[in-house]
């Protein structure tokens, strides 16, 4: 039965149904396997008990009441006649289709090994598992089994050679052995009369006339030492007459036979390796099974039960935070946050599941939520939906599903106003991405105007760190719209016309926002959280049917005379403004949610200090109980879809109070409003840039070519990299130099030619003639002297 179990275990199946013969063998089997599947967290749900000699057809009828139980994991424990019987109803009412568990006993192997089976016992056997005990095989087992063979064939006997049969040889040797021993240690065998036994009407039995050995307990002793290699393998007792280190076959009963698909033993569980075989454990414990119906995939071993009966679902009687769990007027129907999961988690179910919704409570106070629990303990409820919190003394007595919200104690107190300095407000108006883009702009507006002014401006020239400075300087003295140097290129006004409109925006933006968050009154409670309110006497709320009353007086120790019940938001309000010294409350302890809720409806209270304790809040279910598991696998559904947080949307997300941090945020200015300012001062500045570039490329090219046509270079006698590189030195320094000066140089050299030309004329007639010049010494003068 231990190896049933860790099977059972193995594949985190919870409920059983037994199903067994009114015996000895069977109720002694079946308490055992009740007790070992308790070590694994299982149970059996339903016991069939079948009296001996039970009909095809009365076996047909329990079945059939099976059949509608949740439960899809039947062990059979009965002999091998009464069990086939069994499982050819079971074919015939269509109990052995997919989704169903077919675990039998060791009859079963027993059977199989002992006769062949026909085609349609077979047929009634397909996907069943079962247990056979272990056998290595070994020489001595071989010779045997050959020797049985031949008696076979001999017709010396008649009957296959099965598991029993080596069980019983070995016994069969464990007595001769014990009793060799016995007379080797000079015991007698001697016998004497068992008179003390009498029939029910007081007479002597005649069982009186057999003999009792005497030498029986020496001879107990005997057998308990055994210890030797018989067919089975090592045969040793324990103390208690079992046989140690036993090991089963875990069989799967598949076509005309069967397939071994694990081992087990006490030592190493479950393992496709046998335990003989020293191989290591690590791999898989069991492999794939062929289940009924000739599914691969293992059954849930769990479907709603098709009694046709609705579920009863209890749900407080609330009479404040009506928002979680509220009854409608004159009906049975039920809504708020916790009904609205509870019915989109059973949508996720695999099943359906009928169920109606009963209230807990008179409606005139908010009902215990222990009690509410506890009903589910008594079966009056089958379960508990709401806003049930999940703690210890609740979860012994019922099964929780996965919290569908999260909880904990909080503290919630009232708020004082009070004026904080902050050192570093002054930037708070902007957020870190509008101050990171200002900034950036003005270093850009700065390169940009030096870019238009540098050759026609004579205060933007200089050292290349006097330029620097007059960058930096020059662009972030436009915030305060105190530069002190002009602009005379008319690309470069435009350009700072548009940027003075936008610093305009951003400082007036900037002045409005700041005066709105320094008087923005900073709020501060009078109870910082649970140690101080530990600490003081005062008075301290909590909510009616609440465990947070059990919680402060027993794990914390507060006195119950300073606790007092309240009912709802505006029995809160009432308290926490009141105060203490006026018959309030200087604090209320409730759960998260109904804290988030009330602060999220009432202003000038907060919650203080850390949440104090973990919690959640889930639904109720019998202890064992398959629906939880599967719920709980629905709620985490619910939240990986989004479900959970609509529902939570709708019901807990309301307008409310707004916090100072979310009042700063608000005030904060982004990007998103000055974009558009941004942009046109990026594009004016693009357009100017884009304009000087493309005059100054032409007037370079324009001056190039007249001092190459002047110069007479011949631009083809060098190569094409040295010639760009020349060009791009020459267009640099062109870029660089003051604009007046070029106008001088282009004067000079214009003058220069001119010169050369007139002189070029005046020498010309002197050295380009072939007569000697009058004035000449030893010349004549001509006709004129």
């Amino acid at each position: 039965m231990t190896a049933i179990a860790a099977l059972i275990g193995h594949y985190n199946w919870r409920e059983v149904m037994a199903v067994y013969i009114d015996d000895d063998y069977g109720r002694n089997g079946v308490s055992v396997l009740d007790d070992e599947l308790r070590n694994v967290g299982a149970r059996i749900v339903y016991k069939a008990v079948l009296p001996p000699g039970i009909s095809r057809s009365d076996i047909g009828s329990q079945l059939v009441q099976l059949s509608r139980m949740g439960s899809r994991v039947l062990v059979v424990h009965m002999n091998p006649d009464a069990g086939l019987k069994l499982f050819a109803e079971a074919r015939c009412l269509k109990m052995l289709m997919a989704g169903y568990v077919w675990i039998a006993t060791d009859w079963l192997s027993t059977a199989i090994d002992s006769k062949i089976l026909d085609y349609d016992t077979m047929s009634s056997l397909q996907g069943v598992i079962s247990l056979r005990r272990h056998t290595p095989l070994s020489d001595q087992l071989r010779a045997f089994t050959l020797r049985w063979s031949n008696l076979l064939k001999q017709r010396s006997v008649e009957t296959h050679l099965n598991l029993f049969g080596l069980y019983a040889y070995d016994t069969v040797w464990a007595i001769a052995q014990a009793i060799d021993t016995f007379l080797s240690e000079g015991g007698n065998i001697t016998f004497e009369s068992y008179t003390q036994l009498f029939n029910t009407s007081g007479e002597k039995s005649e069982l009186a006339q057999l003999k009792v050995f005497r030498e029986g307990p020496k001879l107990l002793q005997l057998l308990l030492r055994t210890n030797f290699t018989g067919l089975i393998g090592p045969v040793k007792l324990g103390q208690h007459g079992d046989l140690l280190n036993s090991t089963f076959e875990i069989i799967n009963i598949a076509g005309t036979g069967f397939r071994k698909v694990s081992y087990w033993s006490r030592q190493s569980g479950l393992s496709v390796h046998p335990p003989e075989s020293n191989q290591s454990r690590s791999g898989p414990q069991i492999y794939d099974v062929i289940w009924p119906g000739e599914s691969k995939l293992p059954p849930r071993g769990w479907v709603f039960p098709d009694d046709g009966r609705e579920l009863v679902i209890g749900a407080p009687r609330k009479t404040g935070f009506r928002v979680f769990v509220t009854t409608i007027n004159g009906t049975d129907m039920m809504t708020g946050f916790c009904i609205d999961v509870f019915t989109a988690a059973v949508k996720f179910l695999p099943y359906a599941v009928p169920f109606r919704f009963k209230s807990f409570g008179n409606g005139s106070i908010t009902p215990n939520y222990d009690q509410l629990v506890n009903q589910v303990y008594l079966k009056k409820f089958d379960a508990v939906v709401g806003d049930v919190s999940i703690v210890t003394n609740r979860s012994k007595i019922v099964d929780f599903t996965q919290p569908y919200i999260d909880s904990g104690l909080v503290v919630i107190a009232p708020i004082r106003e009070s004026h904080t300095n902050n050192a570093w407000a002054f930037l708070q108006p902007f957020t870190p991405s509008m101050w990171c883009t200002t900034g950036a702009f003005f270093i850009v507006i700065g390169a940009v105007i030096w870019i238009l002014e540098h050759r026609t401006n004579p205060e933007f020239r200089g050292l290349p760190k006097q330029q620097i400075v007059t960058i930096l300087w020059f662009s972030f003295s436009t915030l305060f719209f105190s530069h002190r140097e002009n602009t005379m290129s008319t690309l470069g006004r435009v350009v700072l016309i548009v940027w003075l409109f936008v610093v305009l925006i951003i400082n007036s933006s900037y002045t409005a926002s700041l005066t709105s968050i320094l008087t923005v009154q900073q709020l501060s409670p009078t109870i910082k959280g649970i140690d101080s309110l530990i600490e003081s006497d005062a008075p301290i709320g909590y909510q009616t049917g609440s465990f947070a009353r059990n919680y402060l007086t027993e794990e914390l120790g507060i006195a119950p005379s300073r606790l007092i019940p309240l009912v709802s938001t505006r029995k809160y309000a009432e308290a926490l403004s009141l105060g203490p010294s006026n018959g309030g409350v200087a604090a209320i302890v409730d759960e998260l949610p109904y804290a988030q809720y009330f602060l999220s409806t009432q202003c000038g209270f907060a919650i203080v200090g850390q949440q104090f304790t973990r919690s959640g809040w889930g639904f109720a279910f019998p202890k064992g109980s398959q629906l939880a598991i599967d719920m709980s696998t629905a709620i985490l559904t619910l939240s990986e879809t989004g479900e959970l947080q609509r529902i939570h949307d709708k019901w807990l997300s309301q307008s409310g109070c707004t916090s100072d941090d979310d009042q700063v945020e608000s005030n904060q200015l982004g990007l998103k409003s000055f974009w558009g300012l941004f942009l046109i001062s990026g594009v004016a500045s693009f357009i100017a840039i884009f304009a000087f570039l493309c005059r100054r490329i032409c007037e370079f090219i324009r001056q190039r070519r007249n001092s190459e046509n002047e110069d007479g270079v011949d631009s083809g006698s060098r190569s094409l990299a040295f010639r760009s590189a020349k060009v791009l030195r020459s267009f640099a320094s062109y870029v660089d130099e003051k604009e007046i000066d070029a106008r001088e140089k282009k004067r000079l050299k214009r003058k220069r030619m001119e010169n050369q030309a007139s002189l070029g004329d005046a020498v010309s007639p002197v050295f380009g003639s072939s007569h000697a010049s009058p004035m000449t010494p030893g010349f004549s003068a001509g006709p004129f002297t």
